[in-house]
């Protein structure tokens, strides 16, 4: 996926969830721009942060730039919360996602029983759903999610597995917005109970695949499959 009018900004502090202030260049005064990610991201957003914008279209917004991307320690790393989806979607109306391959159809946001999967597709005789999780956070070069507790991400699990029983192929996907990663693993430190429901997933038929992206300011692209630890 492309972003458009982006450029490069300081970071200088969240306000909260939503909100951070950054600086356009050197002698500007600070502004306010809207943070693409709720999650804490506290190894990423620190004070004097190198990060980038993209300029939103929407004249009646209160923030004009979106916060997309942040470098650490020479690496760039994009948080944008809803990008994950659309690269995956891209990725797999190519034909480059392992074990699924080419597909006749896809769709994005398909309902099945209490949940709402991010992609769902048709291939020869067979069909499945696939659940797009985003990777911001690394530890000692291991990619790691949750980065806080996901009662959500925990209940897209257990749907998982009953679309696999109900005879659906059914993978959740581990998009790393980074690259430089050795593996992945859940965070059993922040959510346990995501991270025992995912290997329970695992066992029973539900595919787990990670892939990292190359992260560039104006766009973001799945590159290379990443090992999957679970512990």
């Amino acid at each position: 996926m492309n972003y458009s009018q982006w450029q490069p900004a300081t970071f200088l502090v969240r306000q909260n969830r939503f909100s951070a202030l950054v600086r356009l260049s050197e002698d500007a005064p600070p502004i306010p721009v809207h943070v693409k990610n709720t999650g804490r991201l506290g190894e990423l957003l620190l004070p004097g942060a190198h990060v980038y914008l993209t300029e939103s279209q929407n004249p009646a917004r209160k923030t004009r730039f979106d916060l997309i991307a942040v470098e650490k320690e020479g690496r760039l790393f994009n948080i944008d919360s809803l990008a994950p989806n659309t690269v995956v979607a891209e990725a797999l109306a190519q034909g480059r996602i392992a074990g699924i391959g080419p597909v006749s159809f896809f769709r994005r946001e398909k309902t099945f029983g209490q949940s709402r999967f991010d992609l769902y597709y048709e291939a020869s005789h067979r069909r499945g759903f696939i659940e797009v999780k985003g990777v911001t956070l690394e530890k000692n070069g291991l990619a790691l999610f949750p980065d806080a507790p996901t009662a959500r991400g925990t209940k897209h699990l257990l749907e998982l597995m009953v679309a696999r029983q109900a005879g659906y192929e059914a993978t959740v996907l581990f998009l790393l917005q980074f690259q430089g990663a050795s593996a992945f693993s859940p965070h059993a430190d922040r959510d346990p109970i995501f991270t025992d429901i995912l290997k329970k997933a695992s066992k029973n038929g539900v595919t787990i695949l990670s892939y990292d992206c190359h992260v560039l300011p104006q766009s973001l692209t799945m590159a290379s499959p990443i090992p999957v630890l679970l512990p």
